[in-house]
């Protein structure tokens, strides 16, 4: 009786095993097939054209991406300095301020609906809260939207990175008088500078490559929106306009009739898995850098 229940918890135990080695293998045939499809789709659209031209008017075959690539870098950048601070002292609040407390049960909680939250009611938020009361579109508003997304996956990052900070450095510095804020500064953003890093760099991938926030808030167009005519800020955006980015002009484009535009979509995806690629690269390794010095 006991060996047939062995023998039956071992067959199982390979069923499981082989079952789950075939989803995997499933997975990964579907994702290099993609990443093939754009590669190969996107390196044939992409030439010195593309990185130097904007974008062409309506109806209009021709032109490149660059205005829309700069644009993506600059709605990013400022998403990031909003996001980041707010996700870090978020993190810090919940690490070590309020671990037990009931608000940071609640901040918890909702920082989890708020990561599972479709992208597209976030910008329909932000189109309420900002665009309509400005009146208009804005990168600045398209900034405020991927700012959202970040803001829960930085703080739930940044909370676990500093929980795993063993408590006899906190306790060391706060015995040798140094104050609080002297103490995360100082030694406990140290020890996990590399989870806080990986945390930023995962936000930072999954807002890369969203859409839907950005139809709503920075819209799009085919034009450089510069700030300056001259001096210092003549290569900056005004995000205080509507301003173009990627993801919305690829959008555009898969759907538009012309191949060309079409092949410079599949440029564009490129663009982005590959930046979403290095950026989860860099992740990866900076926590395996992270594991390896804790082990």
């Amino acid at each position: 009786m006991k060996t047939k229940s062995l023998t039956a918890r071992k067959a199982l135990d390979l069923f499981v095993r082989i079952l789950s080695l075939v989803f995997a293998l499933i997975g990964i045939i579907f994702l290099v097939w993609i990443l093939w499809d754009v590669a190969l789709k996107g390196f044939s659209a992409m030439d010195i054209n593309f990185f130097t031209r904007r974008t062409a008017p309506h109806m209009i075959e021709g032109g490149g991406m660059a205005n829309a690539i700069l644009g993506t870098f600059y709605i990013t950048l400022l998403a990031i300095l909003i996001g980041v601070p707010m996700g870090l002292l978020g993190g810090v609040y919940l690490s070590e301020f309020g671990r037990e407390h009931p608000i940071s049960t609640t901040v918890r909680f909702f920082s989890n609906i708020l990561i599972g939250t479709p992208s597209i009611l976030i910008g329909v938020f932000v189109y309420a809260l900002l665009v309509v009361p400005l009146g208009g579109f804005s990168g600045f508003s398209g900034a405020v939207a991927l700012a959202i997304i970040m803001l829960p996956v930085v703080a739930r990052t940044s909370e676990d990175m500093l929980a795993l900070v063993p408590n006899e450095l906190r306790e060391s510095a706060l015995a040798l008088g140094s104050p609080h804020w002297k103490m995360i500064t100082q030694i406990i953003f140290r020890a996990a500078r590399s989870g806080l890093i990986t945390g930023i760099l995962l936000a930072i991938a999954r807002v890369s490559g969203e859409t839907a926030p950005l139809l709503f808030t920075a819209f799009n167009h085919n034009h450089f929106t510069w700030l300056a005519d001259s001096g210092p800020f003549k290569y900056m955006y005004d995000m205080t306009e509507a301003t173009p980015n990627l993801t919305v002009t690829i959008f555009q484009y898969a759907l538009s009739p012309y191949e060309t535009w079409k092949g410079q979509a599949w440029a564009g995806s490129l663009l982005i898995t590959g930046a979403i690629l290095v950026l989860s690269v860099i992740a990866r390794v900076v926590f395996s850098d992270e594991q390896r010095e804790r082990g």
